[in-house]
């Protein structure tokens, strides 16, 4: 790598409309960047544009914003790695900035932060807002954190991040992941405020409302259930645990009313749901020291990248 490198990284699918003024608005506020962009199987002649206007064009072939992600992480060493959308909706403005606090080591992350300045006003599509504000809910009340904008796709990371960001969205809930990961792994975040505007005439967002969205709160459900576990399962255990109780006690009431156990059904399930409910909760016990654990090795997985990165350096 060359002494603060800079790579800028541009995800697109059919965005012949807008790319060329993307690459050069970049080329203009980090004029030593690299600018890839890398088409995920275009048709309108996205890739041809982008080469033309100076950028360095790549191809994933598996369709998907996460799958492009992938080899865009796997493929380029960088100092610093700014990450925007191909649509034009992200001023360059910024851009300086965002790789500044990552150069500096202020950061390993730095979130472009729409929801805080215009994006409320420019986006068009209100279940776009009403998702955006849920997922920011879900995710700061599940990891008790207090990020503004959690699916903003202007970011930029350090080469720590990168490398150890395992992938495994293929779609747009990637954004979603890499927040709840960076929380998990208590990288040093940064949020800056940034002017959103719409997307120009005759950009169509690629982004669909509902399946989309259920995607989103899908890939959020399972990290949960994967960093959080013991949170996870006492939820659903305390649940069950409520419903197995009720159903209990009109056989006890029963029983010391009369002596007898008459709703011996009502019983063998409220005891089969109790006991579940118990399994539940010492299972999310388990699983809780074994996501502590892999914490652990992932601290010094880091520890080990950085080694081999000094090396590579020549240090």
């Amino acid at each position: 790598m060359k002494k603060n490198s800079i790579a800028v990284l541009i995800p697109c699918y059919n965005e012949a409309k807008t790319v060329k003024k993307v690459v050069t608005d970049y080329k203009r506020a980090l004029p030593n960047a690299t600018i890839y962009v890398y088409d995920n199987n275009s048709t309108d002649g996205t890739d041809k544009i982008a080469a033309s206007a100076g950028a360095e064009v790549r191809y994933e072939y598996r369709q998907g914003k996460g799958n492009v992600i992938r080899s865009m992480f796997r493929d380029i060493d960088a100092d610093c790695y700014l990450m925007i959308d191909g649509d034009d909706t992200y001023p360059a403005e910024n851009a300086k900035e965002m790789c500044d606090f990552i150069l500096s080591g202020r950061a390993d992350m730095v979130i472009g932060d729409r929801l805080s300045s215009t994006y409320f006003k420019e986006n068009k599509r209100a279940f776009h807002n009403f998702g955006n504000l849920l997922v920011r809910k879900l995710i700061n009340f599940i990891f008790k954190n207090n990020i503004k904008d959690i699916m903003t796709g202007y970011r930029a990371f350090s080469y720590d991040f990168v490398k150890g960001f395992p992938v495994l969205s293929k779609g747009f809930e990637i954004e979603t992941e890499m927040t709840i990961h960076a929380v998990d792994k208590n990288y040093k975040l940064v949020e800056i405020p940034v002017m959103y505007r719409n997307r120009p005439e005759g950009s169509v967002s690629k982004l669909n409302t509902v399946s989309d969205g259920l995607k989103v709160l899908k890939t959020i459900g399972s990290l949960f259930k994967e960093y959080r576990p013991a949170l996870f399962f006492s939820i659903i255990a305390t649940i069950l645990g409520i419903f197995g109780v009720v159903f209990l006690i009109p056989p006890f009431v029963g029983y010391f009313q009369t002596g007898y156990v008459e709703k011996f059904p009502s019983l063998i399930f409220a005891c089969f749901i109790i006991t579940i409910a118990i399994l539940l909760g010492i299972t999310g016990l388990i699983l809780q020291v074994i996501a502590k654990k892999q914490r652990q090795n992932y601290e010094l997985y880091l520890t080990e990248l950085k080694m081999l990165d000094q090396i590579k350096r020549g240090k």
